[in-house]
């Protein structure tokens, strides 16, 4: 193996139904602004609670289980991602 190659992490996924749902008490969520998104996935990579999805050379979010951490708008290179009040 080179020093060039990526190691690759196995990513869980909360499976619906099971605990870990978000409920009525996430303050902020993320909103991704697809004109700026370049599609890196970096978001995708980084969130802890794999709520981040790639869908079409983007990402979307699973606002179910997403716990409005901020990870993935941190993480974002080109601040495409914007954390929102919950209404």
């Amino acid at each position: 193996m080179s020093l060039l190659e990526y190691q690759y992490f196995p990513v869980t996924r909360p499976n619906k139904g099971a605990g870990g749902r978000t409920g009525a008490w996430r303050i902020v969520k993320p909103v991704v602004d697809y004109n700026k998104c370049i599609g890196c996935k970096a978001c995708f990579m980084f969130c802890p609670e794999s709520t981040i999805v790639p869908s079409n050379g983007k990402v979307r979010v699973d606002y179910e289980y997403c716990k409005g951490c901020g990870v993935c708008a941190n993480v974002c290179p080109v601040k495409a991602i914007s954390m929102v009040n919950e209404q």
